[in-house]
């Protein structure tokens, strides 16, 4: 069982290499498939503001008589709370949406900034969004004083390029603690994981497995590996990712794939080739892209 893959962060905090995502999980079905996941041995369960349902998240986790050490609970800072004076006020949001004293990370959820206020994303007469100009150095040094009053362990971002990490470490006190980004064999990021290792940023892969409905689970190369295995072709798309050192929380609410998707492989050479084969010579997806639903270029490569 994965409950044995574990990675450091560069604060010395263990983070469990599998975890349960939340994204696009209704409130009225994440509760039973956070429980059902730290039934089946998960302790990293990921969250967010903006998912809508930390309050759900929440009743799960103290509801699951697991003690609070033992998990790992990430959270996530939405767009419209960069502003330095209103962060501290979103963590303290989320803390009381989860019923939890403190989150083990905290993440910057995108590199950009929305107007601040009520709004999730507020946008203007014409429906467009309406961007607010906050530096995201300035935004980090606030998370930064997160640390010290214990209501998050460890502080990171998402979404962030190499091209943004760079710019964030010119003024960072604190080396963020993970990189929380789109990975999975359609969009390995090669350069980002070395990168993230040379500065001892710890990576963790959304949409492991593609996003919903994708195509990349059912590809024959996936398949043909899960066949060899005796497994699932989600099992060898979370296997790549953990056997990268990258922390993996594929989302599910369905019982029976929560456990499987538990289940260990160890992929083998001949493996790793085949799926590195998916990319070489031919152009990377990604599956989540704000170019195409917030019209606004993030992502350098």
């Amino acid at each position: 069982m994965s409950l044995g893959r574990i990675a450091k962060l560069n604060t010395g905090a263990s983070i469990p290499l599998v975890g349960l995502g939340t994204w696009q999980s209704k409130p009225d079905v994440v509760k039973h498939a956070v429980k059902v996941a730290i039934q089946a041995g998960y302790r990293h369960i990921d969250a967010a503001w903006i998912y809508g349902n930390e309050k759900e998240v929440g009743e799960a986790i103290r509801e699951s008589n697991v003690p609070r050490e033992e998990l790992f609970v990430t959270t996530k800072l939405w767009n419209n709370s960069h502003r330095p004076e209103d962060v501290l006020p979103a963590l303290e949001s989320s803390l009381k949406n989860l019923g939890l004293d403190y989150v083990d990370l905290y993440l910057m959820h995108w590199p950009i900034a929305f107007k601040s206020g009520p709004e999730a994303v507020a946008k203007d007469a014409e429906g467009k969004i309406i961007f607010e100009n906050v530096d995201i150095n300035e935004t980090y040094k606030a998370m930064e004083a997160l640390v010290a009053t214990g209501k998050t362990k460890a502080i990171g971002v998402s979404n962030f390029s190499v091209a943004n990490l760079e710019k964030l470490l010119k003024t960072a006190k604190i080396v963020p603690a993970a990189n929380q980004v789109e990975l999975h064999p359609e969009n390995p990021q090669w350069g980002l994981l070395e990168f993230c290792k040379s500065k001892g940023i710890h990576l963790t892969a959304y949409s492991p497995l593609g996003s919903t409905d994708s195509p990349l689970i059912k590809r024959e190369e996936v398949t043909k590996i899960a066949q060899k295995h005796n497994s699932s072709n989600a099992n060898v798309l979370i296997a790549w990712g953990a056997q990268r050192g990258t922390s993996v929380i594929p989302k599910s609410v369905t019982e029976s794939r929560i456990i499987s998707n538990f289940k260990d492989i160890t992929l083998d050479e001949e493996d790793l080739k085949l799926l590195k084969s998916l990319t070489e010579g031919k152009a990377t997806h990604r599956y989540c892209d704000p170019a195409t639903f917030w019209g606004v270029k993030i992502f350098d490569d």
